[in-house]
């Protein structure tokens, strides 16, 4: 049979803390048993002697506390080098899981860089081609531009004023010009399609030919 205590109560006596207890239940130093939900440590049952004479019982009890004080020292001794062995075990797996950790965070630090990388020369080449579209519209639209000029230049016909008719013509008599202005009305009138109206005024096809009007005058 084995008594059971708890494990802080098995600290204090043995002068360690409680995760050396624990510790020690884990690596099955300690035997510990589950009662009620509550963990219990078992210690070795020990029995007490009979009752000698009184000399004898002095002696013995005066050899007993001696024995257990340096029984108490060596397990204190021993549960203090446990520990220190636990705390040192501990230090070092706390560096390994720091070196994993360590390790992981480069390896992720690393993966977010490429990713990166990769997202930047996507978008480097996404608006390049974005300006290349761009710049071809531009292009296009100039074209047109021009193209649409040119066509209006082709196509437009320049007019000139009476003054300017006169002066063609070398007419410079003011009752000749008056003649020539009330025939040339006429012909507005008429739908002759070399004389058109503007603000009122006269105006006259540059490039077409008036010799037969000139004449009727």
């Amino acid at each position: 049979m084995g008594n059971l205590i708890k494990p802080v109560d098995y600290a204090n006596q043995m002068g360690i803390s409680r995760q050396a207890v624990y510790a020690k239940i884990k690596k099955g130093i300690l035997t510990s048993k589950n009662i009620g939900g509550k963990i219990f440590i078992v210690t070795k049952d020990t029995t007490t002697p009979a009752t000698p004479s009184p000399k004898i019982v002095k002696n013995e009890q005066s050899d007993v506390s001696h024995s257990s004080s340096i029984q108490d020292q060596e397990k204190l001794l021993e549960a203090k080098d446990e520990t220190i062995s636990i705390l040192k075990e501990t230090i070092v797996d706390l560096k390994d899981t720091n070196k994993m950790i360590t390790s992981t965070l480069r390896s992720e630090v690393e993966l977010l860089k490429d990713a990166f990388g990769e997202m930047k020369m996507l978008y480097g080449l996404q608006l390049e081609h974005k300006k290349q579209n761009e710049t071809n519209l531009e292009v296009e639209d100039e074209s047109t531009v021009i193209d649409s000029v040119e066509m209006e230049d082709e196509d437009s016909e320049e007019w000139i004023e009476l003054g300017d008719f006169f002066a063609q013509y070398s007419i410079k008599k003011q009752k000749k010009q008056k003649k020539i202005k009330k025939y040339l009305k006429k012909c507005l009138k008429k739908g002759d399609t070399r004389i058109d109206s503007f603000n009122g005024e006269m105006v006259f096809l540059a490039n077409a030919e008036f010799e037969d009007v000139l004449k009727k005058a």
